[in-house]
């Protein structure tokens, strides 16, 4: 067997199920994988034979319907369970809730895609079992991993994203990327107040917040192909990444909410001084009046990157747009005034366009983060 073992501190020993709870909890994040999971479901029941084990699917309420799919083999299956999530998405977020929802004292965390291989279960449940490790981790980077359904761009782009987080957050796993893993639940429940429910590199997440406080063991396996629908990656994911970094480098004192609505808030500010600008120099509009227009322009645009992007979980769709975009203006018109009153001020004083202009612009980002969150994009 192939395995490369990352030493860490001595750990309790391991835990064990009682005669009537399953031993192994295996915790599924899906959306729109109705056709997928009922093959997977056949595979976890041939491959955990002899296994008391239990399926978690935690699915962010799929329109394709994958929870009912879901609950119908729950109804002939005991072992079966569905969690469906409303108003909330993401990965890392499902996987939180599915094993905090766990009473056995291993958790699993597998893509319902078909791609992680369900036979590696047993030999990582034996590992855990020993004693000898607190996390098991299907790597991509040691000898014998098999590579059936990863294109050359997404494994390029993994290889950076890993030894950027490797070097960066001093992670010595050789893939803290993988999506295919298993953890001793006591572990996991001590970390989940430090993880973010947002984004999808949970397992960085975690060795991160454990600051090398985890015994972790790497096997190999093989990734196989998609077999049916689209995979959920998107553009926004290096974002993500670059967010969980940079939270975990501020030891968690930020969020990886406040630092996507932050970098959102910087585009807006260029947006502001450049309205500022055209609205001084080509429309030659009283300083006023220019700044209030940079203030309004730079407001919708912050409310279109941050449905977008910081709040893409809760997104607004159809209607609920422009009725966001309503709530955000009236949440934000105090700040606007503060914004207009502080510029006019500061420009009043020091009639320097851009220094008035940052200073009432600032004002007005604050205010947006604290009211955008409880008004606008509240979860329901």
């Amino acid at each position: 067997m192939n395995e490369a073992i990352r030493p860490g501190p001595e750990s309790p020993q391991a835990p064990q199920p009682s005669p009537r709870s399953p031993e192994l909890s295996v915790i599924v994040p899906t959306f729109n994988e109705r056709d997928n999971v009922t093959v997977l479901y056949r595979r976890l029941e041939a491959t955990l034979q002899g296994v008391a084990w239990e399926a978690i699917f935690v699915d962010d309420n799929s329109p394709d319907g994958t929870f009912d799919v879901v609950r119908s083999l729950a109804q002939h299956d005991s072992r079966v369970r569905c969690i469906r999530r409303i108003g909330r998405r993401g990965l890392s977020g499902a996987c939180i809730e599915g094993i905090l929802a766990s009473s056995a004292p291993y958790a699993a965390v597998i893509d319902a895609d078909l791609q992680h291989d369900e036979a590696q279960l047993p030999k990582m449940l034996a590992l855990l079992r020993s004693g000898q490790a607190d996390l098991v981790v299907g790597s991509r980077y040691i000898e014998g991993y098999k590579n059936e359904g990863f294109n050359k761009q997404r494994a390029g782009a993994s290889q950076l994203a890993t030894e950027v987080a490797k070097k960066v957050l001093q992670v010595e796993i050789a893939d803290p990327m993988s999506g295919f893993f298993m953890i001793r639940t006591d572990r996991f429940g001590e970390l989940a107040p430090k993880l973010s429910v947002h984004g999808f590199k949970i397992l960085l997440d975690v060795v991160a917040s454990a600051h090398g406080g985890l015994r972790a063991v790497e096997i190999p396996y093989t990734f196989g192909e998609r077999q049916h629908g689209e995979s959920k990656l998107d553009s926004m994911v290096a974002l993500d990444f670059l967010g969980l970094v940079l939270a975990k480098l501020t030891n968690d004192a930020v969020s990886l909410r406040f630092l996507l609505f932050a970098m959102v808030g910087s585009i807006g500010l260029v947006v502001h001084l450049t309205t500022l600008f055209i609205s001084l120099e080509v429309f030659k509009e009283p300083f006023a009046e220019a700044q209030a227009a940079g203030a309004l322009v730079a407001m919708t645009s912050n409310f279109i990157l941050n449905n977008f992007l910081t709040y893409r979980d809760q997104r607004l769709k159809g209607f609920a747009i422009l009725r966001g975009l309503i709530a955000f203006y009236i949440v934000c018109s105090v700040g606007l005034f503060a914004n207009v009153g502080v510029a006019f001020s500061v420009y009043d004083q020091e009639p320097i366009w851009w220094l008035a202009g940052m200073a009432g612009a600032l004002m007005g980002v604050v205010w947006n983060y604290a009211m955008s969150g409880l008004f606008v994009w509240r979860k329901r």
